[in-house]
């Protein structure tokens, strides 16, 4: 993994340090994927200074205090983070007590710092970008491909031109998203490690003068750019995966939003619905067991 240049600010000040301070900043220069995912607790145990110490040391380096050091070093790395990089952190994270609820109790405050970030502007603009759009393209890849399958199978009972952009090579992205244009809408969905095949399609649409939106965990992430509203959803990592529990819930919201401004064309729309599910049998009915 390469090494980011921001270190280069903790690097600049070094000369400067006292000497608990140096050993702080010897650690994150060595080890900053794990001292992104500890406490400053945990940070200045493994380097023996108290924890004062190191929020001192933060706020001395051009932070407004441990955390805005913490949440800047996370939102660097993630994306650079291997899948043993990450299972490192989730043990830091975690320790070996209770997986189960640390990994939940994790969940759930992604929600909740996701509630706290989302821009009720930009969520409310998305929304009308929706109802105006002539066609929505919806892509994500790899494990993204999940949120971006479950928006386009519950945005198509909204929309009539939604489009999944369904495709395990490049060329098959480009064909799918062919015909997009000035009059449409993409939704491009991804969280760390980015996907340089949504990054590229994003760009694709753009360029065919498609409006853009991002669904993702940062403005720093590399399809941010690329978009003229953007989503935030937390993505921690809690193993070797991040979770997408947060994005799901936003993605959620997202489709209730839609629904509510629709009006009663959308029980028009779900009664229609309901009489083929029940002519065709799609779903299997409960029945008790003697």
């Amino acid at each position: 993994m390469s090494r980011p240049p921001f270190l280069g600010q903790i690097e600049q000040n070094y000369p400067r340090l006292s000497k608990g301070h140096k050993r702080i900043a010897d650690y994150i220069l060595r080890d900053y994927d794990k001292a992104a995912f500890m406490t400053a607790a945990a940070l200045g145990e493994a380097v023996g200074v108290s924890e004062s110490t190191v929020v001192r040391f933060a706020a001395e380096n051009g932070w407004k205090g441990y955390p805005d050091l913490q949440k800047y070093l996370q939102e660097m790395i993630r994306s650079r983070l291997t899948s043993i990089q990450r299972l490192q952190a989730a043990h830091v994270k975690l320790g070996n007590d209770n997986i189960m609820e640390g990994a939940m109790g994790a969940d759930a405050e992604m929600i909740r710092r996701t509630l706290e970030q989302v821009s009720q502007e930009e969520f409310k603009a998305v929304v009308d970008a929706i109802n105006r759009a002539e066609h929505i393209y919806i892509q994500g890849t790899r494990s993204s491909a999940v949120l971006a399958n479950f928006l386009a199978l519950y945005l198509n009972i909204l929309h009539p031109g939604v489009i999944y952009v369904d495709a395990f090579s490049a060329s098959q992205t480009y064909e799918q998203l062919l015909r997009i244009n000035e009059r449409d809408l993409c939704i491009a969905i991804s969280f760390p490690r980015y996907s340089k095949r949504t990054v590229t399609a994003l760009r694709f649409a753009r360029d065919r003068g498609a409006c853009a939106v991002a669904i993702t965990d940062t403005l720093l992430s590399p399809i941010a750019a690329l978009s003229q509203h953007v989503l935030l959803a937390r993505c921690d990592a809690v193993s070797f995966v991040d979770s997408l529990v947060a994005p799901m819930s936003l993605i959620n919201a997202l489709l209730a939003a839609c629904a509510q401004s629709q009006g009663d064309h959308v029980y028009d729309t779900l009664r229609d619905l309901e009489d083929v599910w029940a002519k065709y049998e799609i779903y299997a009915e409960i029945t008790d067991h003697e």
